[in-house]
């Protein structure tokens, strides 16, 4: 009599045939795995790892005692070659702006102006995701201008009647991950148990029992627009009308370093650049991830000294002219003469020359943020390998809670805030026309490029 196989044992044969032919029974690993190959970010430049020894490298001639000589090793990362300039920064105001006025129209009932698919059918309105390729044209389309009349000014406020974007209504509603608060041993998942346990915080300080994983997703709303009253409001007696109604929009401007962006714009701005590569990326079918971020104060001072262990500023030397006399940044260089330097106020970004790993304006023209919190203290008590000093200040905390390190100096001030191991704050929420930022991207895999 034939003996008939079953159907299920066959099955479960070849596939114990197909895995062990594929690895022979050794450990080899999840196969047919990308290779991977991250090319160079553009406008980034690419800061290798290595150990150097942070702290001051001349005296301390206004005696804050606010750092100490202390090695500490850092993993490499890319940098922006540049600080970040007006007409980068308006790369993400515009699209706040057309992504307001999408989501705009699509509440109004305008068709074209939300995602289209079966997989889109069972989201909500406001959860699904717009769509980017319709046209917004308010002069020939009646109901897309009807629509967009809240996105104005109203008539009261304009100046000589000129229809302009009302900039308060530009609001960036943005997402993170507090992975502190996750990796806390009380907010841990118990396998026992089957489930979390403690409390976090969220964005406002509300505490909330931790009951899955959305406990530690933070989300927050930004005002994207710069401050460009700043320009008015930091100086007392001075005559700035032209920067203010200038500087951001005008085309003259465009590589000038942006300014007027407190330290929470700037971190909105990183987070947004981050989702905005990655949907590209995502678009494209590419499983690459890649995170943007502010720079730690560590990272900064390794990145500003270039390679050079105990040099002053970042050009390696201890003097601000080169041979021939001519300033290497654009700072304060004599009392009351701004214009020495080649600049009175900010220049343009890589007006001066880089140091030597390709980073332009590392001292002068703009200072620039840090995600570091400020504590006068800090190099006594953070790890020596990528040590990192970060606290989440609410709105309702006290001031001292708010202070963020800024590095590098600005247009406006003397030769020791050019220096790279100099320690300065400014308030998380404090908009000036002297403090920009740069984005850091962390490099992935082996660090040795």
């Amino acid at each position: 009599m034939k003996r008939v196989i079953p159907v299920s044992l066959l099955l479960f044969i070849i596939i114990l045939y197909g895995c062990g032919s594929s690895t022979g029974g050794e450990l080899t690993g999840v196969q047919n795995r990308n290779k991977y190959f991250e090319p160079d970010p553009y406008g980034m430049t690419f800061i290798p790892l290595g150990s150097f020894t942070i702290g001051p490298s001349d005296q301390d001639v206004a005696w804050s005692q606010n750092n100490m000589a202390k090695t500490v090793t850092i993993d490499a990362f890319w940098m922006d070659e540049t600080e970040i300039t007006n007409n980068e920064y308006r790369q993400f105001v515009s699209w706040v702006k057309d992504s307001i006025m999408r989501r705009t129209l699509a509440k109004a009932g305008v068709d074209g102006f939300l995602a289209e698919g079966d997989q889109y059918d069972m989201l909500d309105d406001d959860k699904r995701p717009l769509n980017w390729k319709t046209k917004i044209d308010t002069r020939k389309n009646e109901d897309q201008k009807d629509a967009l009349e809240e996105m104005y000014l109203p008539e009261n406020e304009r100046f000589f009647g000129h229809k302009e974007i009302d900039t308060r209504k530009l609001i960036y509603e943005y997402y993170w991950v507090d992975i502190k608060q996750a990796a806390n041993p009380n907010n841990r998942y118990d396998f026992k148990k089957k489930q979390y346990n403690g409390f976090a915080f969220n964005a406002l300080g509300e505490k909330t029992e931790v009951k899955d994983r959305s406990a530690f997703v933070l989300h927050d709303n930004i005002p994207v627009y710069p401050d460009t009253l700043c320009w008015i409001s930091d100086f007392s007696y001075s005559y700035n009308e032209p920067m203010t109604s200038m500087y951001f929009w005008h085309v003259a401007y465009d590589n000038y370093p942006v300014v007027g962006v407190n330290w929470k714009q700037a971190t909105a701005f990183c987070i947004w650049r981050t989702e905005l590569l990655n949907g590209a990326l995502a678009a494209a079918r590419d499983p690459l991830v890649h995170h943007y971020r502010l720079p730690t104060e560590y990272e900064w001072e390794y990145a500003a000294r270039g390679g050079l262990q105990n040099s002053k500023y970042p050009w390696g030397g201890p003097y601000t002219r080169n041979n021939q006399g001519c300033f290497l940044a654009n700072f304060k260089p004599i009392r009351g003469n701004y214009a020495d330097d080649g600049g009175v106020r900010t220049v343009r970004v890589g007006t001066y020359e880089p140091n030597e790993w390709g980073l332009y304006d590392m001292a002068g023209n703009v200072a620039e943020w840090t995600r570091s919190a400020y504590d006068e203290s800090a190099y006594r008590f953070t790890h020596d390998l990528n040590p990192d000093y970060r606290y989440e200040a609410r709105d309702d905390e006290p001031a001292v809670m708010k202070r963020k390190v800024i590095r590098g100096g600005s247009w406006k001030d003397i030769e020791y805030f050019l220096q790279v191991s100099t320690r300065a704050y400014e308030y998380q929420d404090t908009a000036t026309t002297y403090i920009g930022f740069r984005c850091l991207r962390d490099y992935l895999g082996n660090s040795v490029k």
